[in-house]
Parts: structure tokens; sequence; C-alpha cells
């Protein structure tokens, strides 16, 4: 059984433009929107991550009974400091647009559940709707 093998010379020039449009429009806006939707979506999964690890540290508090703590604090850039907490009944829990609210373990701890939460139903969105932009771009080509 023979392939056909198709030359884009034998197509007429306007389905070869139409072609050239779908193709433009795969690469100035669907490739683009599937990269900012897994972008959107990766940065949640970070920020969810870092609440994970404090929920971690929260519950090592609580499990060793520890009333002051000594660690390092990342400065940035993996740059570590040592810290010294003398009382670890209160942590300040970032909330979002640069703020950071003192609270208790226990409110730290509802906090974390709801946001992580909401970030997951969030991160699922994004997810959903990058693999719509995929069935697109396949239904395309």
């Amino acid at each position: 059984m023979a392939e056909a093998v198709l030359d884009s010379s034998q197509y007429p020039s306007e389905l070869h433009e139409t072609v050239q449009k779908y193709e433009d429009f795969i690469r100035s806006r669907l490739e683009p929107d599937l990269a900012k939707a897994l972008e959107t979506r990766d940065t949640l999964y970070t920020r969810m991550s870092e609440y994970l690890k404090l929920k971690t540290h929260i519950d090592t508090i609580r499990s060793q009974g520890l009333q002051e703590l000594e660690t390092k604090v990342d400065l940035g850039s993996n740059f570590y400091a040592k810290a010294f907490v003398p009382d670890t009944s209160f942590i300040y829990v970032s909330v979002g647009f640069g703020f950071h609210l003192q609270m208790t373990l226990d409110e730290a701890d509802k906090f974390i559940d709801r946001k992580v939460k909401h970030m997951e139903e969030l991160a699922d969105k994004y997810t959903e709707e990058a693999s719509q932009i995929r069935a697109k771009i396949k239904m395309v080509r």
C-alpha cells in the first residue's frame, strides 16, 4: 500500500494561506495561553508547598512541645541566618498581597488548611484550562 505524500505546492494558495493563519493563531495565541496557564498552576503548587512546609513546622513545634526555637531563616537566594524564637505560641503567616498576620498555632493550622484547599481548586482550574488549550492545539493541527 503506497502512502500519499502531500506536497504543499499541490494545494491552492488559499488553502495554504488558511493553514498558515491557523499556525499563526496557534503560535501567537494558544501556545502563550498554554504557557501562562501552566506557569500560573506551577506558581500555585510552589505556594502550596510553602504552606504545607509551614504546617509541618507547626506540627513539629506541637509534637515536641517547643516553647522556644532556634532555626535558620532564608534571607533570599539560599542565604540563611540564624534566628532565635523566644515564644512559639504565635507565628506570622503570609496572607497575601504582602501582608502577614500574627496567629496562634491553631489559627495558622486552620488558615493553612483553607488556603491550601482554595489553591488546589485554583490549580485544578488551571490544569483543566491547559488541557482544553492542548486539545484546541491538537484539533487545529
